[in-house]
């Protein structure tokens, strides 16, 4: 799905019209992701639009990791980062921090604090929001608003050095408190933070503001084409302020697209981290979350991520994705490349009655139908085997067409058995099956041309492996979750079901942390990362077709 994503859109039609103007010469794009937590599927769009269009024009594209708030950010974060853009199949050309750039955007505060542009602000917080104003009223200027250059000098100097305690004063550019657009009422370009920086270390106790680092970095860095997502639109004009009042030649366009906002999910990164400290998910990796690691932990291929989101699309406007999508996409690539087994999660015995005791055979199963090239698998069979607790009923129903008594099913690259009986405990669950086979249907095809309307998976009880299961389903059980007080109440308690003692074919025991399967007649199916030879652990990625109700 790699052309989808570099099929034109609004942005390359921008991009298409400099080009031909002779505004830019050259494409050049940055992914610019701050450390505070993973990646998740919104930022896989912003992946694929900045490497893709990169790509596209012949450019490069930079990862830069906005590392601006020391206070939240943290090593494992970036690690994080980078394994998920390489997961996604891209490479970025360099790779930058923002922090890099702390003495250079050191330098642009002090060039517009000496252009009178910009003054260290004594306000408090709450009090910066109330002289603000509101979309309807103008703000009002800071009492300190007014102060002269060589005092602004001397108090930034003064924050650099230590001498204030967190939040007592704050660098704000000097634009216009009537504005309309309330980013441009005397945003803050610095505040005092006494954090140590993971790159850093305590070099600084001032940090720049996003507002402040990213525009300069962005220009920096040659970046020709700052491509954000829609919430950024606002600040634009903030962003362009920058670039001109420091005077750059080259200054990047800053383009915004509408976020990717997927319907049953939730994205945000604090929202994320509530629910990794307060225990919901096992992590920022738990298969149900919608993170990058998460995904790919659950067995969702990179391929089928992107090909989401080439059909979604680039638009401008905002809208919402059904989940659906996206499972679409998932169970489309791995049911043409996953390669088949078979596995029983809720295990019933069947002695077949009929079949030599101590002897057994191994047949020959395609590892997939339409890719002969994958070849087979052995499979053991035996006079002692186990088929799902579902596909028996003692009095079946109208139209079920597989084990009860008298009535003869398929089993799976096999033979044609008839069920002959079953036994039961003394609550009346049923524990064992009583089977004969027909020796002529090897392979499962009779002799005489008869029709059995019901095909069964199996395991053979000589060889197979014992697995714990996960069966993963959505995380929440709402549409919009976060919409509620409280996150939680939005969960679905039905988004995990363990199974244990599940049967899987021998062969799996040396199946890998990665691997990937179609459990035939139940799903899509990954080798967990915990997973160890002595405990086998399964998760499922998704269903054979969807079956989830609102």
């Amino acid at each position: 799905m790699e052309e989808a994503l570099k099929m034109s859109n609004f942005i390359h039609d921008f991009i298409d019209e400099d080009l031909k103007n002779g505004v830019n010469t050259r494409v050049q794009t940055r992914f610019p992701p701050e450390p505070n937590g993973y990646l998740h599927i919104g930022h896989a769009k912003a992946i694929c639009i900045d490497f893709a269009t990169a790509e596209k024009y012949g450019g490069i594209c930079n990862l830069r990791l906005d590392d601006t708030n020391p206070s939240k950010e943290d090593v494992e974060y970036v690690d994080s980062i980078m394994e998920d853009i390489k997961w996604l199949g891209f490479n970025w050309e360099n790779c930058y921090y923002a922090s890099s750039y702390f003495d250079f955007i050191y330098e642009c505060a002090i060039k517009l604090i000496k252009k009178g542009k910009a003054y260290v602000d004594d306000l408090t917080p709450d009090e910066i929001r109330e002289y603000r104003g509101t979309l309807t009223e103008p703000g009002k200027n800071s009492p300190y608003r007014d102060r002269s250059v060589e005092e602004n000098l001397d108090l930034f100097k003064r924050m650099t050095d230590g001498e204030f305690p967190n939040g007592a004063k704050v660098l704000r550019a000097k634009i216009d408190m009537a504005s309309p657009n309330l980013n441009m009422r005397d945003p803050i370009m610095y505040r005092i933070s006494h954090t140590s920086h993971h790159q850093t270390g305590d070099k600084w106790c001032v940090y720049p503001m996003y507002d402040f680092a990213h525009p300069l970095s962005d220009a920096r860095e040659n970046v020709t084409y700052s491509l954000c997502s829609l919430e950024f639109e606002n600040h634009r004009p903030l962003y362009n302020w920058f670039i001109e009042e420091i005077g750059f030649e080259e200054p990047p366009r800053q383009i915004e697209f509408a976020r990717l906002n997927v319907n049953y999910c939730v994205t945000s990164k604090r929202k994320c981290l509530d629910l990794v400290e307060k225990g919901h998910v096992a992590g920022w990796d738990d298969p149900r979350m919608v993170t990058l690691s998460g995904m790919r932990r659950r067995g969702y291929p990179a391929e089928a991520v992107k090909d989401f989101i080439g059909r979604v699309g680039v638009s401008k406007a905002d809208s919402v994705v059904d989940f659906g999508l996206l499972e679409a996409c998932v169970r489309d690539n791995l049911n043409a490349n996953a390669p088949r087994a078979m596995a029983v999660l809720r295990p019933l015995k069947v002695i077949i009655d009929n079949y030599p005791e101590g002897q057994s055979e191994t047949i020959d199963v395609e590892l997939h139908p339409d890719h002969p090239e994958m070849g087979t698998r052995k499979v053991t069979f035996g006079r002692e085997i186990y088929v799902e607790q579902d596909d028996f009923m003692a009095e079946p129903v109208k139209k079920y067409f597989r084990l009860f008594p008298g009535n003869e099913v398929r089993l799976k690259g096999a033979y044609f058995v008839t069920c002959t009986g079953y036994e039961a405990d003394d609550d009346g669950n049923v524990t064992c099956l009583h089977c004969t086979y027909d020796p002529e249907s090897k392979g499962g095809n009779s002799p005489d041309g008869r029709k059995v309307k019901g095909t069964l998976h199996w395991v053979s009880k000589e060889d197979s492996v014992k697995a714990t299961v996960n069966i993963y389903d959505r995380l929440f059980k709402t549409e919009k979750p976060g919409s509620a007080e409280n996150l939680a109440d939005d969960l679905n308690p039905d988004s995990l079901t363990v199974l244990e003692d599940c049967l899987i074919e021998g062969g799996f025991k040396d199946a890998k942390p990665g691997d990937v399967f179609q459990f035939m007649r139940q799903g899509y199916f990954c080798v967990d990362k915990d997973s160890t030879p002595e405990k086998l652990v399964i998760n499922r990625t998704v269903d054979l077709k969807s079956s989830w109700s609102k």
